[in-house]
């Protein structure tokens, strides 16, 4: 079996192990608390991580070369996920997972004009025709915005700010480094705004629309610990997958096989949710797609990948 081979494998199941997630993250909009999730995935996530890579003998560090940096990653991964899984609870899972694949287009125009990249026309072309696919789904009008929809184009905003800030630490933090500030992170700043929330005295009837975010923990309901559980063990193992993925395979030929989730996004919307995208969104959804693979073949064959590939799909 090849490493490519092995890889796309990884991919794969990397794949239907995050949509699963998804599925139990929207699951527990009804009775739990989003930043109970978020707190105990990252810890329990930052445990997974800690004793992988003490089996494989890795050496673990906890300290950053890029500290600032490193903190900013940390605060975009929370705020940015945060987002995208309230939505969940509010917004079809295909149009939601969709939203998120535009993340390549924030990184090209991101490097445009952050690292001053030349993209060229034909990947400035692709961004539009990507952009158009976010407004078909989003569906703006003058008299009516569904904000949740922006939700998850945030979530691929500052995904791409934090995969260029990867991009620029790489050769310092390794990848390993990376999971251990994300995981830990999420369990701090997830503790942290319950603490600030209980402090305040904030909570789900304070913003009855927001009450999967400010609800109070649920540490009684045996499911529902469980299932946070589950949550923190998939969230884990895929990025283990994805990491190991990038690591034996090449990425012009694995990185594709990312988009399996949004295919397992839509067929767990109609199996699970009784969920059908309408004829714009599936056309958004295509132009989304296209262009970001566009994008990335594009840059795979001039040797400039924009759109850089770090497996850390939280």
């Amino acid at each position: 079996m090849s490493d490519d081979f092995r890889g796309v494998l990884f991919i794969l199941t990397g794949m239907f192990l995050f949509s699963f997630q998804d599925i139990l993250i929207r699951h527990l909009s009804e009775a739990g608390s989003l930043l109970q999730i978020l707190s105990i995935r990252g810890t329990l996530g930052a445990v997974i991580i800690l004793l992988f890579m003490k089996w494989t003998g890795r050496r673990i560090v906890f300290t950053s070369s890029y500290p600032w940096l490193a903190l900013t990653r940390v605060v975009l991964f929370f705020f940015g996920f945060l987002c995208f899984y309230f939505a969940l609870s509010g917004m079809p899972l295909a149009e939601a997972t969709s939203l998120f694949f535009a993340s390549p287009l924030f990184i090209t125009l991101l490097s445009k004009y952050v690292q001053k990249t030349e993209i060229g026309l034909y990947r400035t072309a692709a961004v539009i025709v990507g952009f158009m696919g976010v407004l078909l789904i989003v569906k703006p009008s003058p008299d009516r915005l569904n904000w949740i929809y922006l939700l998850p184009v945030l979530t691929a905003f500052t995904y791409a700010i934090s995969m260029l800030i990867a991009r620029h630490t790489k050769e310092k933090d390794s990848i390993f480094q990376q999971m251990i500030h994300l995981y830990f992170g999420s369990a701090f700043l997830g503790i942290g705004a319950t603490g600030l929330m209980i402090g305040l005295g904030i909570d789900e009837t304070s913003l009855p629309n927001a009450d999967y975010l400010l609800r109070g923990w649920n540490t009684t309901d045996a499911n529902v610990m469980s299932i946070m559980m589950v949550v923190a063990a998939l969230g884990a193992v895929g990025m283990l997958l994805l990491t190991s993925a990038y690591r034996l395979g090449s990425p012009p030929v694995i990185a594709p096989f990312e988009y399996s989730l949004l295919i397992l996004a839509v067929s767990w919307g109609y199996l699970i949710f009784d969920e059908i995208p309408d004829g714009l969104s599936i056309l958004g959804m295509a132009l989304i797609v296209g262009s970001s693979l566009f994008i990335f073949i594009r840059e795979s064959i001039r040797n400039k990948p924009l759109a850089i590939k770090t497996s850390l799909r939280t």
